[in-house]
């Protein structure tokens, strides 16, 4: 057995107490329940809950996933940030279809969502930038996010060029930053169990007769 398949041997899921989850009790509408989870993980001490993973999918079908930050989660759906000219930016401009995943190790729980993908207004956007810290402005206005890269030379000298700008401009804006929100379609509740009785809570948008938009949640379980 080779080091890594040893170390990957080795490794215990969930070994800790896991809370527990009564789905009968949970609300209506998914949005509700993802923010208790939420503050709950971070109660809980989960390093960085609002990681979460995002899949899209090229323009030849491949499927393609990346590691991003939530920026919020409303009545609209889930919001999270970048470049349009990014790769995950001109995937969504062709198929604005996602899909997302938390994954709390700390409680055994993850939460999964699919639905379709719209852009905020330029406005939206520039409050989402500005919202967070001067690294994250300078980040955006380095751009070029997902082209080839020369050199870490070349990264250092263009990311201290937009320190410099962000901390003197603080107003700056980069102009392809695009605010993206996921309208949910399908909302998954995963609780982990010790004995693998694992349950998970699935929120599927009810469209109504011939008009194809969504009107109500079905919940339903769903076999682990």
């Amino acid at each position: 057995m080779t080091d890594f398949h040893h170390a990957l041997r080795s490794l215990r899921v969930w070994d800790t107490e896991l809370p527990s989850f009564d789905p009968a009790g949970a609300p209506p509408e998914p949005l509700a329940l993802f923010h208790d989870w939420f503050t709950q993980a971070v109660a809980a001490g989960q390093t960085e809950p609002h990681t979460l993973s995002l899949a899209t999918v090229d323009e030849d079908g491949r499927p393609d996933v990346r590691t991003v930050m939530l920026h919020d989660a409303d009545e609209r759906g889930w919001h999270f940030a970048s470049h349009a000219t990014s790769a995950k930016g001109r995937q969504l401009a062709a198929r604005p279809e996602a899909a997302l995943g938390f994954y709390w190790p700390v409680q055994g729980r993850q939460v999964r969502i699919r639905g379709h993908v719209t852009t905020g207004t330029p406005e939206e956007a520039y409050e989402d930038l500005h919202a967070r810290t001067t690294g994250a402005l300078a980040s955006a206005l380095v751009g070029r996010q997902s082209e080839v890269l020369d050199s870490p030379e070349t990264l250092a000298e263009a990311s201290t060029a937009a320190w410099r700008r962000a901390e003197a401009e603080p107003d700056a804006h980069a102009p392809t930053w695009t605010l993206y929100v996921v309208e949910p379609a399908e909302v998954e509740f995963f609780q982990g169990d010790e004995r693998r009785r694992h349950l998970r809570l699935r929120y599927r948008r009810e469209a109504a007769t011939g008009t194809g938009t969504g009107t109500g949640w079905v919940r339903e379980l769903l076999w682990p």
